[in-house]
């Protein structure tokens, strides 16, 4: 019943890759609170937190695509080090713009756009090296220890930057999460070289599309990826935290706000082993979709912090369930040699929704009110995700094939 954690003590490398991405997750969480809570401490405007999702988009599509494709024909180790290096440079120039008498917002925007292309490079490299390093009977385990690493930074990390922000300003924040990626690239030095992928393709224009045309033709991995996109379009919260958290108690608010959903999906996969049972995995994302969009409703009529933080909390763990089916579907389906590029098409996939999401609910909530914004968004959720399983008979009957 509880999440199998073999592959930590059976993998050294692994391991370390674990930890490391652990300490620096947790340091990049405390500044995914700090950057729109700055935005929006300097600006007072929900549309300018939206905007930064705009902002993020366009090196998350173009990024995540040449990354992937780069990913599948370096060496991936030396692809994660160069990319957490360059993010490390990003959160020491936002420490350096919040030490200003009056920091820049545009800095705040260019830096964070700066983070995301190399991101791009990153996500593709550690997914792909991570299918390298244990056996494929341990690809569920890594995916609920991948969530697992995910929840608890994201449960930990925001909680612990609204209350650095509330006592010690966002420059408390951005100093821990640089502090965390020189932590971590550290222990990525100590992994061993990995090679390419076997049969690795020479990165090129061909290479590029072939990624592209691999997923289009494949209706399970387009099924993971269309319902991920229509949940998160349409659902996504997160813009309206700082406004909700002004109403409710301010920057610790907003900080408990940023935790909870993360609180769900961290007793979800915490208690995962019976997920790995179930083999109708599209089904489950389809289910776990609708779900997370009837929880999103619900904080949307919420009235006070501690009905919208239990919302939030079903709604993290609806959305931690598909999440562990999506990635098991990626690894269980895609051979190593196309992994970097189908991880950069997966990041696309999974962060595109959300950062669209949180454009929408800021363009929503400045026309109407944030609790129109949020409610609507989870109404139009269960309808897209519903309509789209009718589109896609195959992805709802598939059923895995691993033993």
């Amino acid at each position: 019943m509880f999440i199998n954690i073999s592959p930590l003590k059976n993998y050294r490398d692994f391991r370390l890759l674990f930890f490391s991405q652990l300490i620096s997750f947790f340091g990049s969480m405390i500044t995914y609170v700090a950057i729109p809570y700055q935005v929006y401490a300097l600006t007072k405007s929900s549309l300018l937190v939206g905007f930064l999702g705009i902002a993020q988009l366009v090196p998350v599509v173009l990024f995540g695509l040449i990354g992937g494709a780069v990913a599948d024909s370096m060496d991936r180790r030396k692809l994660l080090l160069m990319s957490e290096s360059i993010m490390s440079l990003g959160a020491l120039g936002l420490l350096i713009n919040s030490m200003l008498s009056t920091p820049s917002v545009v800095a705040v925007f260019v830096l964070t756009v700066f983070m995301q292309a190399a991101n791009g490079f990153h996500r593709p490299a550690l997914e792909a090296l991570n299918q390298k390093l244990v056996e494929p009977k341990d690809y569920p385990s890594i995916s609920a220890l991948g969530a697992f690493k995910h929840s608890v930074g994201a449960v930990v990390g925001p909680a612990l930057g609204g209350v650095l922000i509330a006592t010690l300003g966002a420059k408390a924040a951005y100093t821990v999460d640089f502090l965390t990626f020189i932590i971590a690239l550290s222990l990525i030095y100590k992994v061993k070289k990995i090679p390419p992928a076997e049969a690795a393709a020479t990165l090129s224009l061909k290479s590029f599309f072939e990624g592209l045309n691999y997923a289009w033709n494949r209706p399970i991995l387009l099924g993971s990826y269309v319902i991920d996109i229509i949940a998160m379009t349409f659902a996504f919260p997160m813009a309206l935290f700082p406004a909700l958290g002004d109403q409710w108690g301010g920057a610790k608010a907003a900080g408990y706000l940023f935790s909870a959903m993360s609180v769900g999906s961290l007793v979800m996969t915490l208690l995962s082993g019976w997920a790995s049972k179930f083999k109708r995995h599209g089904r489950g994302i389809i289910i776990s979709a609708t779900l997370w969009g009837f929880a999103i409703v619900g904080v949307g009529f919420s009235r006070n912090l501690e009905t919208a933080l239990f919302f939030l909390i079903l709604a993290g763990a609806a959305d931690m369930l598909s999440g562990l089916y999506r990635g098991t579907i990626w690894n269980e389906t895609i051979p190593n040699s196309m992994r970097g590029r189908m991880a950069g098409v997966e990041m696309i996939s999974y962060m595109t929704g959300p950062l669209i999401g949180n454009a929408r609910a800021g363009w929503v909530a400045t026309v109407t009110t944030p609790s129109f914004s949020i409610y609507s968004g989870g109404i139009l959720c269960v309808v897209g995700v519903i309509t789209c399983a009718l589109f896609l008979p195959q992805f709802w009957r598939y059923r895995s094939q691993a033993s």
